[in-house]
């Protein structure tokens, strides 16, 4: 597909590493010489220096027979401005990033009067992948499916814990969990294991099951962390405000370190019902006069990312039970692997991946539709989630009987509100949703899992 995106900053070019990756044809527009030059220089792509809100501009990067443009900019009105031209010039789908939280309850609003396909919101997307592992703390990062019927979390094996030298095939019978390990990330190498496989400590697994199989499983290896009823904010951004009332919609108490008097009086209008502190969350301090050492959780959402990795480690080391740190650079995340905060999240990843989902479901031939795609492992991998059509060569065939492709996986069956862990007799039906675990980038359609015959 012909691809244009509005903006060569971290997200845009995140977005346009991966889709060019696929094989698309990428084009980049921004009015900075030097991302531009960057940026060129790094990816194949197309490469246009000038305005996003110029039709001329946008003409240059070929609006009039684009499939798609994502508008990224740093400026919420300029990507709205940028999407309306690009639907007149003939631009068949278009994504605006808008951030302002003043937008939020209007996203529907503006996305039909503006003529968008989708709305994408950085800091809330970020929030909401917060809000999800600090509503299961046991785990290092959350993802669900259809609602919340399944989920896949990443857990990291402890050495000589009790998942430890144990063979996949008898993780049901020893934990008495029914879940499902779908990849083991070892050595910064990702695979999709069988029954035989032995895990090792140090193994960063995949696992799929329902919330409740989850917990159990948690329980079994004596990794259980209860709830988080308490969370101390490192920093007073727009992620933090959305988080922040996630959080206390879900009845969790909150408390927002911010050092900037006047962002401060700001947060006090925007989130009257959490705890603002004035205060600079680098100092040791701070934080303990501030209540650290009585918090169950704490998220470091500046926008330094030094900042975020020290403070964390601080509490860490000061026993806060949950820690999240939010990363923008990603040799960062590679250098905390063993550092002991194993909850980073990374924005321009998320949007990235929420991008790669629209656009492969925008590609897709069959009536399967695309539902849902997380990258897992550094990306070296992909859960899918498809909604069965009738036409799918995947319908009434048990499970023994396909031909998959190698490295795929199967990893959960939703029929309705009831998820399942599938075994060799299952059989999917039309209006199922499927969970599919492979390689990133293999599959664009549910039928791609199949071997083709000759």
């Amino acid at each position: 597909m012909k691809i244009i995106l509005a903006g060569a900053g971290k997200i845009g070019r995140s977005v346009a590493a991966i889709l060019a990756g696929e094989g698309h044809d990428i084009t980049v527009i921004d009015r900075d010489s030097e991302l531009i030059s960057h940026i060129s220089n790094e990816l194949d792509v197309i490469c246009v220096e000038g305005s996003a809100t110029n039709p001329e501009t946008l003409r240059e990067a070929g609006a009039e027979k684009a499939d798609l443009l994502m508008a990224a900019t740093e400026q919420d009105e300029v990507n709205m401005i940028c999407g309306i031209s690009a639907r007149k010039l003939g631009t068949r789908h278009v994504i605006a990033r808008v951030r302002d939280p003043e937008y939020l309850n209007q996203r529907e609003f503006l996305r039909e009067a503006l003529g968008l396909s989708v709305i994408v919101n950085p800091e809330y997307e970020c929030a909401k992948e917060i809000s999800r592992i600090l509503r299961f703390p046991s785990a290092v990062r959350v993802d669900t499916f259809s609602r919340g019927s399944a989920e896949i979390v990443e857990h990291r094996v402890r050495e000589g814990g009790k998942l430890d030298g144990m063979e996949l095939r008898r993780l049901p019978q020893e934990l008495g969990a029914h879940v499902l390990v779908g990849v083991v990330e070892r050595g910064g190498e990702a695979m999709i294991p069988n029954g035989s496989f032995v895990l090792r400590g140090g193994d960063m697994l995949s696992i799929t099951g329902t919330p409740g199989e989850l917990r159990r499983f948690f329980v079994a290896c004596g990794t259980y962390r209860r709830p988080v009823r308490s969370a101390m904010l490192m920093g007073g951004s727009r992620t933090a405000v959305y988080l922040a009332r996630l959080l206390l919609e879900a009845g969790m108490t909150v408390t927002i370190v911010e050092k900037d008097r006047e962002r401060c009086d700001r947060l006090l209008d925007l989130i009257p019902k959490a705890h603002i502190i004035c205060g600079d969350a680098t100092r040791s301090d701070v934080l303990l006069e501030d209540g650290l050492g009585s918090v169950d959780a704490f998220v470091a959402l500046t926008g330094e990312d030094g900042d975020n990795i020290i403070t964390s480690m601080y509490a860490r080391d000061c026993g806060v039970g949950k820690i999240v740190a939010k990363v923008n650079r990603e040799h960062f995340s590679d250098i905390l692997e063993n550092s002991g905060l194993d909850s980073i999240v990374t924005p321009k990843d998320i949007v990235a991946q929420q991008l790669a989902r629209y656009v492969r479901a925008m590609d897709n031939s069959l009536d399967s539709s695309m539902e849902t795609l997380y990258r897992l492992a550094d990306g070296q991998v992909e859960a899918l989630e498809f909604k069965i059509g009738s036409g799918s060569a995947l319908v009434g065939v048990p499970l023994k009987e396909l031909k998959l492709k190698p490295n795929i996986l199967i990893s959960a069956v939703i029929r309705g509100t009831h998820s399942l862990i599938p075994d060799g007799g299952t059989a999917i039906h039309a209006g199922d949703h499927a969970v599919i675990v492979a390689e990133a980038g293999r599959i664009q359609n549910v039928d791609d899992i199949l071997e083709v015959e000759a």
